[in-house]
């Protein structure tokens, strides 16, 4: 299958390239600013459907919204219309036509663009799907540009300072992913004629709202705190944050402490979930020695070989465990056992470890007690 892209080389074109070069059955035709009328005829006329994203939307004269959104596209319905053929096209508009493009020319051009899908669709058959999208946001856009997302991301990473004329103005956003999600059921049979949808889910923020979570990852690498990052609206800005940081960023230290036994070192903490960390043991040094009331913690042993020792504090009942890194086995301390690690082995002792709470050094629960 062939797939046409117009506006190949912006924002949403890049996203959707990388996503169609995973199917083994499409192949991409790019039409971009640098394409010449012979191209668009030519892949045109080889394509079986057509990604319309090409238009402009900040030009220095206004003029410039007719001729590159309306006309632009007035001019690809006739090209298709000269193939013979019913291809299929999907359309990016703008929530800025609603209220019948009274946000000005802009909204009115790519309304006039719509229309002329519309009479395409009338005329031939083929399939139309049009999206009025919001702002759009995720990897790959462009900074201080159209879109605050990416300016935050891109200022708040390299310590820049960002400018908010209006924390309480609301936000209208999807994710670059899902609608990307959305485009590909575009390549896919389907009975429904409706040309218009909407990518889902839409998040609405406030400009403030946007500008404190970001600023809350960059400070994530000091305070091990990156937040609630696996769901909805904060999943897809921590991934479009960290998609801005220079390469020089791409690695940070971490908290690390180190005496005659071996090194402990931080990784990660969560709000609600405890934290991540790993620690070393030389050759005969045991850690630990202490017990907690409510604190569970689990250890994974990744590399050398380890004796887990227990103790009940009231009935005085031991137990020990041997572990050898490698064997992914977790060993889990519990309430009212004090236990300690030693390393046995003739290697290096690294142990990853897992609490359920974020250490509070005003009530640790951990009571030294050997085992």
């Amino acid at each position: 299958m062939k797939v046409l892209i117009t506006g190949a080389d912006g924002f949403i074109g890049h996203n959707l390239r990388a996503h169609l070069a995973e199917r083994k059955e499409v192949e991409v035709i790019c039409l971009g600013r640098r394409s010449t009328a012979a191209d668009w005829e030519a892949g045109i006329r080889q394509t079986d459907a057509i990604f319309h994203l090409a238009g402009v939307n900040r030009p220095q004269d206004p003029a410039e919204f007719a001729v590159g959104n309306r006309d632009l596209t007035r001019n690809l319905c006739e090209l298709v219309r000269t193939t013979g053929r019913a291809i299929p096209i999907l359309y990016t508009s703008s929530i800025q036509v609603e209220g019948g493009g009274a946000h000005g020319p802009y909204g009115a051009s790519k309304l006039e663009a719509e229309q002329a899908l519309l009479d395409y669709h009338a005329a031939t058959g083929a399939r139309v799907r049009i999206y009025r999208l919001p702002n759009v946001f995720g990897k790959w856009c462009r900074p201080n540009y159209n879109s605050a997302v990416a300016t935050f991301c891109h200022n708040i990473a390299r310590d820049l300072p960002i400018q908010i004329n209006d924390p309480a103005a609301v936000v209208r956003l999807v994710y670059v992913d899902d609608v990307m999600g959305a485009f590909l059921t575009f390549l896919d049979a389907e009975v429904s004629d409706e040309p218009y949808r909407h990518v889902e889910p839409e998040y609405r923020t406030t400009v403030g709202d946007l500008a404190s979570q970001i600023r809350s990852f960059h400070e994530a690498r000091a305070n091990l705190l990156p937040g609630r990052v696996g769901t909805g609206l904060a999943r897809a800005l921590y991934a479009t944050y960290v998609s801005y940081l220079p390469k020089e960023q791409f690695a940070y230290a971490v908290p690390r402490y180190g005496d005659p036994r071996g090194v402990f070192v931080e990784m990660l903490k969560t709000p609600d979930s405890g934290q991540f960390s790993f620690f070393t043991a030389h050759p005969g040094i045991t850690r630990g020695g202490h017990y907690h009331h409510t604190k569970t913690e689990k250890f994974l042993v990744i590399k050398g070989r380890a004796r887990f020792g227990f103790r009940h504090l009231m009935t005085g009942e031991r137990f020990e465990l041997f572990i050898e890194g490698g064997e992914s086995q977790i060993v889990d301390t519990v309430p009212g056992w004090t236990h300690d690690i030693t390393n046995v082995g003739e290697d290096e002792l690294i142990v990853m470890l897992w609490a359920n709470e974020v250490f509070d050094r005003s009530r640790p629960d951990t009571f030294a007690q050997p085992v």
